[in-house]
């Protein structure tokens, strides 16, 4: 089963952090990324550029409206995501306890609901 990994960080908790600090956060995404190659379950990861460089778009009602920056105003961002492939939810959550984003903010975990094959 394919699950999505949502990583939402408050931009807050980020913003007096040290370079010392950014450096082994890093490293951890690394080690994370690495520890699940090794295991045969990564599928893709991305880190997205700041909230404030977003562009939503929306055909609601028949009209184009964009917006600059995000739909919701929310205190904590999407900053990136994870997808894997593992058996089921058991196994997805211990991976989402593994990965750095569970110690600074919330993994949202999510089937994926293409069909396989």
């Amino acid at each position: 089963m394919r699950y999505t990994f949502l990583l939402y960080t408050d931009p807050a908790d980020l913003a007096n952090m040290t370079e010392a600090e950014g450096m082994a956060q890093r490293q951890a995404y690394q080690s994370y990324i690495e520890a699940l190659n090794a295991a045969g379950v990564f599928v893709d990861t991305d880190w997205l550029q700041p909230v404030t460089t977003a562009t939503t778009l929306t055909l609601k009602g028949g009209t184009r409206q964009v917006q600059d920056g995000p739909f919701a105003d929310t205190k904590e961002r999407l900053g990136g995501y994870f997808v894997i492939e593992v058996p089921d939810l058991d196994v997805a959550m211990s991976w989402a306890e593994k990965c750095p984003a569970a110690q600074t903010g919330k993994v949202e975990i999510r089937p994926s609901a293409m069909p396989t094959g």
